[in-house]
């Protein structure tokens, strides 16, 4: 889950219609492409010189994130993936089952923006008992997946720390403490999984997360 590291929650979310739908008419969709789209369509005013997706505290930095259509799907499955253009040799990407309903979000607060995404299962399983609607779980934090948008000084610190490390990632948890693993090998240790385990099931991800394999490593 993740809310800004002030823990006051996001200001606002507005829901992207249909934009995983949208995906399969075009293709990819780079985020520093859908940021400026959307500015044109409702001047939100959100800038960004770098992204760091996130996947559960799992954080990457990277200089541009893309969303793409999968049309031959995962394990036999339709499904969708996110591509991030790291900082440094690392491969990350996540592909999610596109038999799920999902819900894009553009979340803002001062000082920073991101991009999340909640199936309506996640919802339902561990958010409807606390809050009556998706949104009001999203703006207060509660999604597992998203991409940050980071910019200025912000963004500086985030390629200044992942240079810093030869591991594939670094975390993050809840109360915004960061935990720098020092090698790959450190990182897996600290998330009790290995690469294959990512591969094949997005780390012994639940099935209502709708993440089918997770890509995160470093050459």
């Amino acid at each position: 889950m993740s809310a800004p590291t002030d823990r006051r929650g996001w200001q606002d979310a507005t829901r992207l219609p249909d934009f995983i739908d949208q995906l399969e008419e075009t293709g990819a969709v780079p985020v520093l492409e859908l940021l400026s789209d959307l500015n044109e369509q409702a001047d939100f005013g959100v800038e960004a010189d770098g992204v760091v997706y996130h996947d559960r505290g799992i954080r990457v930095p990277g200089y541009n994130a893309t969303f793409v259509h999968e049309p031959a799907g995962a394990r036999g499955r339709p499904a969708w993936s996110v591509e991030v253009d790291t900082v440094g040799p690392r491969n990350t990407w996540a592909k999610f089952d596109d038999t799920l309903s999902w819900d894009v979000y553009l979340l803002r607060t001062r000082g920073l923006a991101a991009l999340a995404w909640l199936s309506d299962e996640e919802y339902r399983i561990e958010e409807e008992e606390h809050f009556p609607s998706k949104d009001e779980a999203v703006v207060a934090g509660r999604f597992s997946f998203g991409i940050f948008l980071h910019t200025g000084e912000s963004w500086d610190e985030q390629v200044e720390r992942i240079q810093s490390t030869n591991a594939p990632a670094y975390l993050q948890s809840e109360d915004g403490t960061v935990h720098l693993p020092q090698t790959q090998s450190e990182f897996y240790q600290f998330v009790d999984s290995t690469p294959t385990s990512f591969r094949t099931s997005g780390g012994n991800a639940p099935s209502y997360l709708g993440l089918l394999e997770l890509e995160v490593t470093i050459d």
